[in-house]
C-alpha cells in the first residue's frame, strides 16, 4: 500500500514527467513536450505546475503555494489543500521554510536557497506565439535561433510608445541560447532569475510543455543598448510594512476613492510587520 497512488497521477506518469523535467534541466530554456494528464482543475488554471509539483514532491518536502504572491487566495488555498492531501506533505506560508514552492506569476521577495525548487504555472510557454502562430515554424525559429521578428516587435513598441511596454511575460535569453517566456511574472521579478541558486521549473499543462532554468544560469532580458531593460519603481512604500524595495499591488478603495499600495508577497510583508513591531517595542523599552 506504500506505493498506492490515490491521487490523479500514477507512478508511471510521475516517472515520465520526471524524465522530461531532467531533460529540461539539461537543456535550459528548451521546451520539452510531455503527456499532460487531466487534472481536477481546468486547463489554464495551473495544471502544468500541479503535475510537475506532484511528480517531484516527496513526503520529506514542505510545500508553499502562492497566487500573485498571496498565500490566502482561493487558487492558492485550493491547490495547497489538493497537493498536501494527495501527497501527505507538510505545508507552510514561510518562504524560507518551504522546499517546494508552486507559484502563479510571482517570485518571492526573500532570496531563495539552493535546496528549494520554484514551480511556475505557465499559461502560454511559447515566447514566439505573438509573432508566429505556427508551432512548426516556432520550432524551426528556436532551432535556428531566428528571433528577428521578436526584436522587431520590441522595436515597434519603442517607436509607438517611446519605450518597451511589456509589463509581464518579458522575453529572456537563457544560457546564451534559447529565448523563453519566464511565465507572466512582472518585470520586477525577471532579474531574480539570473544566476539564482534555486531550480526553476515551468509547467504548461494546456500546451503540454515543461522547461527549466537550472541554478547558476545566465538569464538576460532582451534589450537594446540605448533602451536598457528596467523594472517597475514606486514613489512610495507598502502601507502595511513600509517596505520601499518590494513589488507593490494597487488597491482601490471604493468608499473614499483612494488608491492604496501593499506588498504583493504576503509572507514577506508579514515578517516585515513583525520586525517593525519588535523594533517599536525595543524602542519603547529603551525609552522606559
Amino acid at each position: 500500500m506504500s506505493a498506492y497512488n490515490y491521487a490523479f497521477l500514477d507512478e508511471n506518469t510521475k516517472k515520465e514527467i520526471r524524465r522530461k523535467t531532467l531533460k529540461a534541466i539539461a537543456i535550459p530554456g528548451y521546451q520539452v513536450p510531455f503527456g499532460s494528464r487531466e487534472m481536477p482543475i481546468a486547463r489554464g488554471w495551473g495544471t502544468g505546475g500541479l503535475q510537475v509539483t506532484l511528480s517531484v514532491i516527496g513526503k520529506q518536502d514542505i510545500l508553499k503555494v502562492i497566487d500573485q504572491g498571496n498565500d490566502d487566495s482561493v487558487n492558492a488555498c485550493n491547490l495547497r489543500d489538493l497537493i498536501s492531501s494527495t501527497s501527505e506533505v507538510a505545508t507552510t506560508t514561510d518562504t524560507l521554510e518551504a522546499t517546494i514552492i508552486q507559484t502563479r506569476h510571482r517570485i518571492p521577495e526573500e532570496k531563495m536557497q539552493a535546496h528549494q525548487i520554484l514551480v511556475f504555472q505557465v499559461p502560454m510557454p511559447e515566447v514566439l506565439r505573438t509573432v508566429e502562430p505556427s508551432e512548426q515554424e516556432t520550432r524551426r525559429m528556436h532551432g535556428e535561433r531566428d528571433y528577428s521578428r521578436l526584436w522587431v516587435q520590441l522595436y515597434e513598441d519603442i517607436v509607438q510608445h517611446g519605450e518597451i511596454r511589456i509589463s509581464y511575460d518579458y522575453p529572456v535569453l537563457v544560457n546564451g541560447h534559447y529565448i523563453c517566456d519566464p511565465s507572466p511574472i512582472p518585470r520586477f521579478d525577471v532579474p531574480k532569475l539570473h544566476q539564482a541558486e534555486t531550480l526553476f521549473l515551468f509547467g504548461a499543462g494546456r500546451e503540454k510543455r515543461i522547461y527549466a532554468i537550472p541554478p547558476h544560469t545566465d538569464v538576460v532580458p532582451l534589450q537594446f543598448e540605448d533602451y536598457p531593460f528596467t523594472v517597475e519603481s514606486y514613489d512610495q512604500g507598502c502601507e502595511k510594512c513600509g517596505c520601499t524595495t518590494s513589488y507593490l499591488e494597487e488597491s482601490f478603495d471604493r468608499v473614499d476613492g483612494a488608491r492604496h499600495y501593499y506588498c504583493s508577497d504576503t509572507s514577506f510583508c508579514g515578517k516585515k510587520q513583525v520586525e517593525q513591531g519588535e523594533l517599536v517595542q525595543m524602542g519603547a523599552n529603551w525609552h522606559g
